[in-house]
């Protein structure tokens, strides 16, 4: 992963990725956010005429004219609050959206080395938790320190109007607020990077445990597993912890230094005032106008490390998005063109980031409607072959061609649309039956649907439902047995209609007599279509037109079924270990 960028970037970055499309919205909100600050500093101002011209020197027209002007004042600041804060909603909550979106975009983009390197729960805790700090660095921090920071503005220049040497020994603790402010939010910003890596961690471990929950029942393990997510959770406490007392300090700190000010100027205005160098008015509205300067500045201390909790975020969330792709079109790269479906591996090697070598020269010809059968020992190499065709990865040297045509200069949608995948696991989505069929082909009727399933022989079943077709299957199709499970996947390939076909051990999952009868429905998938097939029971595919068996990253041996037996070779040792007798 990229390490985190400097303070400085993140946030130059964050300004105009986050905050820039909502300019319009931020803009009104800043304006309402300085009609709030200037209508509390005029509250502030207006103590001095109050007491002066209506206490002191009894003016008629005072006694009504400056009530209304507090009312005034204090209706405007109202209407300015409510609107900046309803804009300020929006842009914090379209922003957790667009986040999330430009994440969600950027994964699915992603190479599938990537995706298997990086834990479902680091992903977990971008979406919910990153996403929504982010939100709040924009929408509440970056411009409600500007809305603070202007009211404090403001009132500390109704303080100088009024006594400029008195608003100086009040503003003594103005500089010391804010370095330890900046102090406070670099240790935030830490303990809070430190937290949320470990909510990656802790979900993580929940995701993994709740999909794994018969094996820990099986085995007796609640006790093991209640510990380690225990002790997970202690390490999250004990960062938050960290970064709320961090945060708490902040008020204390500030409230004993303003106390040390507001202490200070009352000492030197009630010296002034006995000499007669300031009414009791323009006090009164000097102490008033201190008094509301104290909340912006107590507010100030945690925005600050709010803005940091952001950053911390930012950072994990721009490691996310900065990944560069590696399985990618290239430009001008045209769409495949797929005729008869002939695929052809020219001297095609595979290293993984790693460095273990997956692949070592591989020529290989599946031709074109024909069904060819990679076999061999774990690790030989199989998996990472069939991978290469749809383009999960791409070959670190050789290449791989379709009708003829490298798909690596192809584009990667035409290519992946060119062929059907049943693999062992069938993956299904926690939606109704036809959603799960119909997900081989957008946009395919209701009648399509159901004819793939025939084809599948899953109709029968899926009948029988409580709902039928709008059975929904629940997570991972828990609802449904691996059989049924695996006939809805191949109902998805029919429907599919590709011209190329890979089973990656489509059958290994299932007991015998559920492969034998998901095997005879494959033979209709089958027909007529290039096949390369992954499989661990060899008697699966001895009907195939040719066997290659893999080893070490290599083709060891080639032929059919029968000429691989009579060579007595890997192939036929393999056969008698996974045979079942008779």
């Amino acid at each position: 992963m990229p390490t985190a960028l400097p303070a400085r970037s993140t946030l130059r970055r964050l300004l105009k990725g986050a905050v820039r499309p909502h300019a319009g919205r931020l803009a009104l909100a800043g304006v309402m956010m300085g009609l709030v600050a200037v209508m509390t500093a005029a509250l502030a101002y207006l103590l001095e005429p109050a007491i002066d011209q209506i206490f002191v020197a009894r003016n008629p027209v005072a006694l009504w004219a400056i009530p209304l002007a507090v009312i005034a004042a204090a209706l405007v600041k109202s209407v300015a609050d409510y609107v900046q804060s309803v804009q300020m909603a929006y842009v914090g909550q379209r922003i957790v959206a667009d986040t999330q979106l430009r994440l969600f975009e950027r994964m699915m983009a992603a190479d599938l080395a990537l995706l298997h390197g990086t834990h479902t729960g680091r992903l977990l805790g971008a979406f919910l938790y990153d996403a929504a700090l982010l939100a709040d660095a924009v929408s509440k921090a970056m411009v409600g320190l500007l809305k603070e920071v202007t009211s404090v503005v403001l009132l500390v220049g109704v303080m100088y109007y009024q006594n400029w040497q008195l608003a100086l020994v009040a503003s003594v603790g103005f500089p010391l607020a804010a370095l330890v402010m900046r102090s406070l939010g670099r240790r935030t910003r830490k303990t809070s990077t430190r937290a949320q890596a470990e909510t990656g961690t802790l979900a993580a471990l929940l995701t993994e445990r709740f999909e794994g929950i018969r094996l820990v029942k099986a085995y007796g393990r609640e006790a093991a597993e209640l510990g380690l997510v225990a002790a997970s959770i202690n390490r999250r406490l004990g960062h938050l912890m960290r970064t709320m007392r961090t945060k708490a300090a902040g008020v204390p700190i500030n409230d004993a230094l303003g106390a040390v000010a507001i202490a200070g100027a009352i000492f030197y205005a009630g010296h002034y005032s006995q000499s007669g160098g300031m009414s009791f008015g323009a006090f009164t509205s000097f102490l008033g106008a201190m008094l509301m300067a104290y909340q912006p500045l107590r507010a100030l201390s945690g925005l600050h490390n709010s803005l940091q909790e952001g950053l911390a975020a930012a950072d994990r969330l721009y490691d996310l998005l900065d990944i560069e792709r590696k399985v990618a079109d290239r430009p001008g790269a045209a769409a495949l063109v797929v005729g008869p479906g002939e695929i052809r591996f020219e001297a095609v090697s595979f290293a993984y980031d790693d460095g273990t070598q997956a692949l070592a020269a591989v020529d290989l010809l599946v031709p074109a409607g024909q069904t060819v059968a990679l076999v061999g020992p774990s690790g030989g190499g199989k998996s990472t072959l069939l991978n290469l065709i749809p383009r999960f990865y791409d070959p670190s040297a050789g290449c791989i061609r379709i009708d003829g045509q490298d798909i690596a200069a192809a584009t990667t949608s035409s290519v992946r649309g060119a062929m059907a995948l049943v693999a062992q696991e069938a993956t299904l989505f926690d939606d109704t039956v036809a959603a799960n069929i119909g997900y081989g082909r957008l946009g395919a009727s209701q009648a399509e649907v159901e004819q793939a399933a025939r084809a599948a022989a899953a109709h029968d079943f899926i009948t029988r439902l409580p709902q039928g077709y709008d059975t929904v299957v629940g997570e991972a199709g828990v609802k449904l047995s691996g059989g049924q499970r695996q006939r809805i996947c191949i109902a998805r390939a029919f429907l599919r209609d590709a011209p190329i076909l890979l089973l990656d051990e489509a059958t290994s999952a299932l007991d015998t007599e559920s492969e034998r009868q998901i095997q005879a429905t494959l033979q209709g998938l089958m027909k007529g279509r290039t096949c390369l097939v992954i499989a661990h029971r060899l008697s699966s595919v001895v009907d195939a037109d040719a066997i290659h068996v893999l080893a070490d990253g290599r083709v060891v041996e080639s032929g059919t079924h029968r000429s691989l037996l009579a060579q007595g070779g890997l192939y036929a040792r393999l056969y008698a270990e996974t045979t079942e007798p008779g």
